[in-house]
């Protein structure tokens, strides 16, 4: 498998400190690759610079490579880029002033991958499907999403990223916060929709790098110490942070 994502000697400084250090990757496609680390390791601020979003922080500083489709990262109109490359969040952000159906809808509609009413409502309710929500809010469609669940309403934000028919999807531990229902439908998703996307995941959950991850990338201290299939770095665990990590698993 080629790459979708590659990145080359990348460095990133935030105010001067050094968050990433030196880090050499390549997120396979249609595969979902799995980011662990200690709080702090540099996990969020790696999905940031894959969509360009480190750029909204002034105080970002950042050399290396990255490749995204073949095309240096700085070749893209950042906003072209995150038409094709979606980072969603941990907290489930849904707009509150929109129903549930508008807020799916919005971004198919701002970006032009849908045009007719038609296409729009074929749409979203693919994405809600694909995030298995669609019998959950069909009969709800026109109510705000404060009538759902934090589960749910994260369920809703995946399938407001899903309408932009994204090349990869980055999560930002999206499961954190939820109960295991909610945690459980998003996972099913998840290994349903790499045949459709590219996935990198990051989590603090073993148990889940395990159930959906083929591939791991483990951070520490900006650095990738260990990396590989998963069920290889899983029974083998080379570094001792790594072990660490999976001990709630072996």
């Amino acid at each position: 498998m080629s790459c979708v994502v590659e990145a080359r000697d990348l460095v990133v400084r935030l105010g001067g400190r050094t968050v990433l250090s030196g880090v050499n990757l390549c997120i396979k496609h249609n595969s979902i690759s799995v980011i662990m680390g200690p709080s702090g390791s540099g996990k969020s601020t790696l999905l940031r610079v894959i969509n360009r979003l480190i750029e909204l922080n002034p105080e970002a500083e950042v050399s290396g490579r990255v490749v995204i489709m073949g095309k240096d990262i700085y070749e893209w109109d950042p906003y072209e880029l995150r038409r094709y490359v979606v980072l969603v969040q941990q907290e489930p952000t849904p707009f509150p002033n929109l129903s549930i159906f508008d807020n799916v809808a919005l971004p198919a509609k701002l970006n032009g991958v849908a045009r007719s009413r038609e296409e729009v409502e074929k749409l979203v309710r693919w994405a809600l499907e694909k995030v298995m929500l669609w019998d959950e809010v069909k009969d709800r469609l026109r109510k705000p999403p404060t009538v759902l669940s934090g589960g749910q309403r994260q369920r809703l934000c995946i399938a407001r990223a899903l309408v932009l028919r994204p090349e990869v999807l980055l999560l930002d531990e999206p499961t954190a916060n939820i109960d295991p229902a909610n945690t459980l439908k998003i996972e099913e998703s998840l290994k349903e929709l790499k045949e459709d996307m590219t996935i990198v995941l990051v989590t603090h959950m073993p148990h889940q790098a395990a159930r959906v991850g083929d591939f791991i990338y483990v951070l520490y201290n900006g650095k990738i110490i260990e990396e590989g299939p998963v069920g290889e770095v899983f029974l083998h665990p080379r570094h001792e942070v790594t072990t660490k990590l999976l001990e709630r698993v072996l």
